[in-house]
């Protein structure tokens, strides 16, 4: 009974979904566009009469405006973090003790299953369309994105995929028989094919928009950079963000429609006993070679516009333009290609082909040296510059200790005969922990504090995001290097409880404390960043001019600092004279 209610809902969900999508389409053919033509006049110059955008909520569901849908994604985006963040706490907080005596192990799988899936698909990839959207076409001088209403479509999939990946979480205290999925975000068969809770299915069909919303966010931004540069932005002067978020769409467009593919096989597996994963055909290894093979493509599609946004914004703070800005190029070309060569080693421990295990081997050690090329280049632009050790540049920093951290150790799991031992292990959460939070979200704090001028022309709290920055460096490192000692002594991932037996009593149990214990300082950083945030949007100090970092005093000005002075003197000469307005306008 339970699980026929669970299906009335999810099919009434499903209806309403439609229902409102259908809603949405008619209403957008019936608006009207934002500006309309209003003739020509003797002198033969066409007039165009300009209709203001709508206010309030209507604006915000209406808009195609790359700046406007940049913002939703970012609030979107930091939405998601604080609901990945909240489900961290309460998993560290279970682990401070051997037993599962605080969640329950069912309600921990649950929360596992959400935060992975939520931070690498509702805040990873988001949170840098919101910066993408919002920068690129400022930066190759753009008026707009390629397909403009298509970027509103990308974002609007985003929120009902939450709700679809969430739903399990959300309706499994109405007791509909619907519950979170315990899958982990890997999907791995036959355990995602054997669960009847209809709460996978959800998170699988959430799955399944963010991937079409990626895509065709990919498509557009592919199409921006190649068709709508300004004739001055030519290959060789595009900036560097551009050319991450370039790559890292080619590889959208890649591996996401396989996903989506893989996602399809599966919910049929679930729901018309198809046997596209069935164990007697070795459909579990299918499984993970096709979810691998779009896996690992998106570890560097997160990490590829955040390497983008250092190497942009670093050398604003060093005094000195990116140091081998070429190679850095090339790195990043080459991490794109690479990153489609390596997906068999997240499969070492299957017992796949020797000969191939040590080719994938190669490669993935191989893909080490883009990334070492990145790293030389930062350390080199700062070298003997004129360090300006603001809150950006501070995570500047931070992001390239992290990364280095992280890379290290994923040298070691490359290596057939260490992953052996460390596979599944929490050496492997370290790893990509390290890459992730100390790496992607560094970047993104660091953009967030280097535009924020730019987004609302006023000023953060300065010592606010130096303690933002602190507490997050020493949360990050409090709370994974100690996993990579959990990992040496044997403590298996995704667990919540864990055997004495395996080791000293105290071994497991004091790295964890000191694990959750970076957790929380984790925490009291990100709740400091967010109040800095919102008071600053609405009380900070107004910036002085468009050149609010003085970019100009080393010859720096790029061109959405450019357009932020264009915008700030068109706002004063409204409220000048004639014969200035003239002047603004010549």
């Amino acid at each position: 009974m339970e699980v026929e209610a669970g299906q009335l809902v999810l099919t009434g969900v499903m209806a309403l979904l439609l229902a409102g999508v259908v809603w949405w389409v008619s209403y957008v053919r019936r608006r009207q566009s934002y500006s309309v033509s209003a003739g020509g006049t003797a002198t033969g110059v066409q007039l165009v009469e300009r209709v203001e955008k709508p206010s309030g909520l209507i604006r915000w569901l209406t808009t195609v405006d790359h700046k406007d849908i940049g913002l939703m994604y970012g609030v979107f985006a930091l939405f998601s973090f604080a609901w990945g963040g909240i489900a961290v706490v309460l998993m560290r907080t279970e682990l401070l003790t051997p037993s599962a005596d605080f969640l329950g192990l069912s309600f921990y799988n649950a929360l596992m299953t959400t935060h992975g899936i939520t931070m690498l698909f509702l805040f990873g990839t988001p949170m840098l369309a919101a910066f993408s959207n919002y920068l690129i076409p400022l930066l190759i001088g753009a008026d707009d994105m390629a397909f403009p209403r298509i970027n509103a479509i990308a974002f609007w999939l985003l929120p009902p995929g939450a709700l679809l990946i969430w739903g399990g979480l959300i309706l499994e205290p109405l007791n509909v028989g619907i519950q979170g999925a315990q899958t982990a975000w890997t999907l791995y068969t036959p355990l995602s094919v054997q669960q009847t809770n209809p709460g996978v299915d959800l998170m699988i069909l959430g799955l399944h928009l963010t991937g079409v919303s990626a895509t065709m966010g990919a498509i557009n931004f592919v199409a921006t950079i190649f068709a709508e540069r300004d004739e001055k932005v030519t290959w060789a002067n595009l900036d560097i963000f551009s050319w991450t978020v370039l790559v890292q769409s080619g590889q959208i467009i890649f591996a996401f429609p396989l996903l989506g593919s893989a996602l399809v096989m599966l919910l049929l597996d679930r729901n018309f006993e198809t046997s596209f994963f069935s164990v007697e055909a070795g459909g579990s290894i299918l499984w993970q070679h096709l979810f691998w093979f779009f896996g690992h493509p998106e570890v560097y599609i997160l990490v590829l516009p955040p390497m983008g946004l250092i190497s942009y914004i670093l050398p604003r703070f060093s005094g000195r333009r990116l140091f081998g800005f070429k190679f850095v190029v090339y790195s990043t070309l080459a991490l794109g290609v690479l990153s489609f060569g390596v997906w068999a080693h997240h499969m070492f421990a299957t017992g796949i082909d020797p000969r191939l295990r040590a080719s994938f081997m190669a490669v993935s050690i191989a893909i080490a040296i883009p990334s070492a090329v990145k790293t030389f280049n930062w350390i080199t632009t700062m070298w003997n510059g004129s360090l300006r050790l603001k809150t950006p540049m501070l995570f500047c920093v931070g992001f390239i200790a992290n990364f280095i951290i992280g890379g290290v150790t994923g040298v070691f799991e490359a290596s057939i005969p260490v992953d052996l031992v460390l596979h599944d292990t929490y050496h492997v959460i370290a790893h990509f922990h390290y890459v992730i939070m100390g790496g992607i979200a560094f970047a993104i704090f660091a953009a967030v504090y280097y535009w924020f001028p730019l987004f609302t022309q006023k000023w953060y709290q300065q010592t606010l995001g130096k303690w933002h920055f602190w507490l997050t460096m020493v949360g990050t490192n409090l709370t994974f290097f100690p996993m990579i000692f959990l990992g040496y002594g044997g403590m298996p991932r995704r667990y919540g409880s864990y055997d004495l037996t395996v080791g000293p009593v105290s071994y497991f149990t004091d790295l964890h404390q000191i694990a959750t214990l970076g957790v929380y300082i984790l925490a009291i950083g990100q709740l400091i960043f967010v109040w800095n945030i919102v008071t600053s949007w609405l009380e900070g100090p107004d910036i002085e001019d468009g050149d609010p970092w003085n970019l100009d005093d080393y010859g720096m000005v790029t061109n959405e600092w450019k357009w932020l002075e264009r915008k700030r003197e068109t706002v004063l000469l409204d409220g000048g004279s004639e014969e200035d307005t003239l002047k603004g306008e010549e």
